[in-house]
């Protein structure tokens, strides 16, 4: 079986990014999108051409809408840990599932998002060098630096004269 007969039965297949996007906003609006993705092109000033122009430049965001559209609106049963790490055009649906009707989405009760990639655990080191485990930062501010909670004393030494240019006053 070619990977073409296997595409036949996956709903991304052929479908272009603004039918996708279409869809979802007759189905749901951009408040429903934008709190169920938590991406940003539909929180603030939302228009068609500004999420398609984001979608198409930013893949993270494009395979997010497409695992949205496949799994609620499309309302196929979630892929396992080993598909889910696939990207959703290249997933091979299984032909005995099929779409059903769109998932009903309550504005406000979009659940906490779920990070399931295995590149981000507590023992590694964040890609960018800094140490993602919580207890590394205690006392510390948002970018890992100390804080000074007192102002440190500034005493002066008696031979120094009071200008600084060291020139004595006439």
């Amino acid at each position: 079986m070619t990977l073409e007969n296997e595409q036949l039965n996956n709903p991304l297949h052929g479908l272009k990014l603004d039918t996708l996007l279409d869809e979802l906003l007759e189905q749901y609006g951009f408040e429903i999108l934008a709190e169920y993705t938590n991406i940003n092109c539909f929180k603030n000033k939302p228009s068609v051409v500004s999420s398609l122009k984001f979608l198409r430049k930013t893949e993270w965001a494009r395979e997010k809408m497409e695992r949205f559209y496949l799994y609620e609106f499309k309302n196929l049963p979630k892929a396992d840990d080993v598909q889910y790490e696939i990207p959703p055009r290249l997933r091979v649906i299984p032909s005995y599932q099929k779409p059903k009707d769109p998932a009903v989405l309550i504005l406000g009760q979009a659940p906490p998002p779920v990070i399931r990639s295995s590149n981000f655990s507590d023992d590694k080191p964040s890609p960018r060098g800094r140490d993602n485990r919580s207890d590394s930062r205690k006392g510390n501010n948002e970018r890992g630096f100390s804080r000074r909670t007192e102002k440190p004393e500034q005493s002066r030494p008696t031979d120094v004269p009071s200008n600084p240019y060291g020139n004595s006053p006439k």
